[in-house]
């Protein structure tokens, strides 16, 4: 009987400690009254101008405006350089049609590795006029592009935020040709 009283105490003990644990925790998440905060960031970001979104995509310049088939539309809006070797393009991909559109497979590319994973931008590339050279998505280990994928139709007037990461050209280049299937090539700047 002691036994039993012992363990079923010690049961209560625990379950009143992971009780008030989790009361703590679901205070401390919960905000507790700094709900105004992120209201006022939010409509600071818009007001500023500061970084862009697929709903703030028009408040910055782009780097460039591609136009493709069937009413879409590339803006790329960043093209920047990491310390890690890379350049990393962001976009956003626009309807700019009154019907919804198919995305073409075509901006997968024609690589196999690539088709296999799906519609993606992999059939993107950089060129570099100075070094003669052409650098295309890079690809995890399990060949998987990296960039933006698994969409198939953009809707009349959507946006989709979209990203594509190249290997750096030297670091003394700072202009590539952007080219894309079935979009226009534009000469965009790259930053970092």
């Amino acid at each position: 009987m002691s036994i039993r009283f012992t363990t079923t105490a010690r049961r209560g003990t625990l379950a009143l400690a992971v009780m008030a644990t989790l009361t703590l925790g679901a205070v401390g998440c919960g905000g507790g009254g700094d709900d105004d905060k992120p209201k006022a960031s939010a409509s600071a970001s818009k007001e500023e101008g500061s970084g862009p979104s697929a709903h703030e995509g028009d408040a910055e310049e782009p780097l460039a405006e591609l136009q493709g088939s069937n009413g879409l539309l590339l803006r790329i809006i960043s093209a920047e350089r990491d310390s890690g070797g890379f350049v990393t393009v962001n976009g956003e991909l626009k309807n700019d049609g009154d019907k919804s559109v198919a995305i073409p497979s075509a901006l997968s590319g024609n690589e196999t590795e690539i088709i296999r994973n799906g519609r993606s931008l992999g059939g993107a590339t950089l060129v570099d006029s100075k070094s003669k050279k052409r650098y295309y998505v890079l690809r995890d280990t399990d060949g998987r592009p990296l960039t933006t994928t698994g969409f198939s139709t953009v809707k009349a007037g959507d946006r989709l935020a979209v990203f594509m990461q190249f290997p750096a050209p030297p670091t003394d280049t700072n202009e590539v040709t952007f080219q894309l299937p079935t979009f226009a090539s534009a000469t965009i700047s790259i930053s970092g």
